[in-house]
């Protein structure tokens, strides 16, 4: 049985989940365009995290070869979070979410062909799964057809951040990396923007924030990925990665809630996109549950060839 305190924990969990699940209700908010909201979210988290590592004097001291490779991981995580808030604004924050939630799919195919190992038939069918999930949110929701494509593509470039940061890990400090590569986005959302103002990709979208947006903005910077990063950091000394990992599943279930909550009939969509969704989730949810029983049966089979 749980003590109070992990219950606590785990609720806390929870929370965190869900304020990773509020960002693309937040990109709703603002009205500044994707790209200037990334810039201004990478860089007061670097600032953020800058703060992180002075008072914990972890030191910023990286080798060059590796700088090198962590901005250029920033980079993908710029892009990413373009696509997110893009997708968010010419759909909705349920189309965007729905989208997200093939990450880890696309981490248990990408991850593979990065490490060299055989592609697991499990994840190829789970894969079909949340493919046919899919197929069914675009079969209803047609008309968001492009806010999906866009949330398809920021999940792949996640996936991809998410394998080249697992090998970084294994070398560096957690924190160091991150500073780094929000420097390295905010780098390049700069350049983006410099490019998207001149061939006119914002739609008109302005580049100074509205005194409202300030808040938002600094709530994405500091709330979701500085506080967010730095408890989920510090839970993972109490839980294990595969229950953290299975609660951060969750996400999209939480976005949706929270905005068909905050912005109604405009977040309500058809039955076949809740079925699709549905889909999606399943495939995202049964992959660490199945995986464990596999993994599980192994063990069991080396251990019983070895009496």
């Amino acid at each position: 049985m749980l003590s109070s305190a992990s219950v606590r924990s785990y609720l806390h969990l929870h929370f965190l989940v869900m304020i990773w699940g509020f960002t693309a209700i937040v990109g709703l908010m603002v009205s500044i365009s994707p790209v200037a909201l990334v810039l201004y979210r990478t860089f007061f988290a670097a600032m953020g995290l800058g703060v992180v590592l002075l008072l914990s004097k972890k030191g910023f001291a990286v080798a060059g070869r590796d700088l090198a490779r962590i901005l250029g991981v920033g980079f993908l995580l710029s892009a990413h979070w373009m696509l997110f808030f893009a997708s968010a604004r010419v759909s909705t924050a349920s189309v965007c979410l729905a989208g997200m939630a093939t990450t880890s799919l696309w981490t248990s195919l990408l991850e593979p062909l990065v490490n060299k190992r055989k592609i697991s038939p499990l994840e190829v069918g789970l894969g079909i799964l949340a493919f046919a999930g899919l197929y069914v949110v675009f079969r209803f929701e047609f008309d968001h057809a492009l806010g999906l494509g866009l949330a398809i593509a920021s999940a792949m470039l996640a996936a991809s951040f998410t394998v080249a940061n697992s090998r970084l890990v294994q070398r560096m400090d957690a924190w160091v990396i991150t500073f780094y590569e929000m420097s390295g986005a905010s780098l390049f959302s700069l350049l983006f923007l410099g490019i998207s103002e001149s061939k006119d990709w914002n739609g008109g979208a302005p580049f100074i924030p509205a005194q409202g947006d300030w808040v938002w903005i600094l709530f994405l910077a500091l709330v979701c990925t500085v506080y967010a990063s730095t408890m989920a950091t510090q839970l993972m000394k109490q839980f294990s990665a595969y229950l953290i990992n299975l609660t951060i599943n969750l996400e999209p279930v939480y976005g949706i809630a929270l905005a068909f909550f905050i912005f109604g009939e405009k977040e309500r969509m058809t039955q076949g996109f809740y079925m699709g969704t549905l889909l999606i989730l399943l495939a995202v949810i049964l992959y660490p549950l199945l995986t464990t029983t596999v993994m599980k049966k192994d063990n069991r089979k080396i251990i019983e060839a070895g009496k």
